[in-house]
């Protein structure tokens, strides 16, 4: 994959003015903290999170987030935090997003916005919301000394996305600042401002998590459907027959036989969606008897899916695939199939796990591979 993505996420907030005597990453929002909710929303885009912790929570952070995310010991400001992040960034990474825990429901979208912005060109990208208050400009005794066009004025929110050699040359300055996009004007490198979100509001006090909740809780006249969806491939005889799996090619692999490309993690997919929205199974809209699907991606009917279940009035909240098998090892490739699987779902929250049977029945025996899926799906009362 070209043009990989590292996201930074400062966490050093307190919770004080939310109440609570523990950072404000840690801060529970329907059932998760605010953190995993924010490294949730950017593992799809995400070749590499590194998140700056607290000092003394370090352990902590890192058994909410895995050994995936990198933890590392943040510092007293947001600016040295980022910095000392910096330090860890990967440099295969072309582009860093720099994120704010305290916005955890900002979405994968408005990630891949940024990062689509970047693609086209751009150094440097924030989104942003028009503001609808009148802002006065004031002195130190609180009278105004101007008023600015409201027509001119940006709410600026994260993730903010830049090219990697930009960011880290703009954190070369000793400016402290309460955003990355400061450091970078200061340098007089252009800003592009791209359409924000409502969602990516900051969490700060106690009716900004209320708020975040009521985001989270579908509305009382929206319909929920659960979809679980299995698939299972048996390993190859041709030796040269290519493994895919997850949307990703193994090399040096041995595939699996099928119709299609064999990806048993896309196709469980496939089949939850089906599932949940009522459209049948994997077979009755993808089967062996229409060639055209004879040795078609498993990308490509995700996408095609995803379409349907659309065209059907549904919504994808959000899908988790478990595979079953002994090979290939999942971890060291599991940002980038989250980041082609999403893609493939127009931006859909993907979860990607891998287990074994510990030498067990069909898998365990290493004769092939399967995957468990299920997918949430909401849609509106019309």
């Amino acid at each position: 994959m070209t043009d990989l993505v590292a996201v930074i996420i400062p966490a050093g907030g307190s919770g004080e003015r939310l109440g609570a005597k523990i950072p404000k990453a840690l801060v529970q929002l329907a059932g998760k903290t605010l953190i995993e909710h924010a490294v949730a929303n950017m593992a799809p885009v995400a070749n590499q999170i590194i998140v700056a912790a607290p000092a003394g929570y370090e352990a902590e952070f890192q058994e909410l987030l895995g050994t995936e995310v990198t933890v590392v010991t943040g510092g007293a400001t947001r600016t040295l935090s980022v910095k000392l992040a910096l330090e860890f960034v990967g440099k295969e990474n072309h582009y860093i997003l720099v994120h704010d825990a305290a916005r955890a429901l900002a979405s994968t979208d408005l990630a891949m916005r940024v990062i689509d912005s970047l693609r086209a060109g751009e150094r440097a990208v924030v989104p942003g919301l028009a503001v609808t208050d009148t802002i006065k400009r004031v002195d130190r005794d609180n009278y105004v000394t101007k008023t600015p066009t409201r027509a001119k004025l940006r709410a600026i929110q994260t993730p903010q996305g830049f090219t990697r050699k930009l960011l880290i040359k703009a954190h070369t300055s000793s400016d402290d600042v309460t955003d990355d996009a400061g450091l970078v004007e200061d340098r007089g490198v252009d800003v592009k401002v791209i359409a924000g979100e409502e969602r990516a509001f900051k969490i700060t006090t106690m009716s900004d998590l209320i708020d975040a909740e009521r985001a989270l809780i579908p509305e009382a006249n929206s319909e929920m459907r659960v979809g679980i969806g299995t698939d299972t491939h048996a390993f190859s005889s041709n030796a040269a027959r290519a493994l895919w799996l997850a949307g990703l090619f193994w090399p040096n692999e041995v595939g699996v036989d099928g119709h299609s490309d064999g990806d048993v993690a896309a196709h469980a997919i496939c089949d939850a969606l089906f599932s949940a929205a009522g459209l049948g199974d994997l077979g009755s809209n993808f089967g062996t008897a229409d060639p055209k699907y004879a040795g078609a991606s498993g990308l490509q009917l995700l996408t095609e899916c995803a379409e349907r279940v659309s065209a059907a009035g549904f919504v994808i909240n959000n899908v988790s695939v478990q595979i079953i098998g002994n090979r290939p090892k999942i971890g060291a490739r599991r940002a980038e199939a989250i980041y082609v699987l999403s893609l493939a779902l127009g931006g859909a929250s993907v979860s990607v796990s891998a287990t074994t049977t510990d030498g067990l029945g069909f898998t365990g025996e290493g004769r092939g591979i399967s995957a468990i899926a299920t997918a949430l799906l909401l849609r509106s009362a019309r």
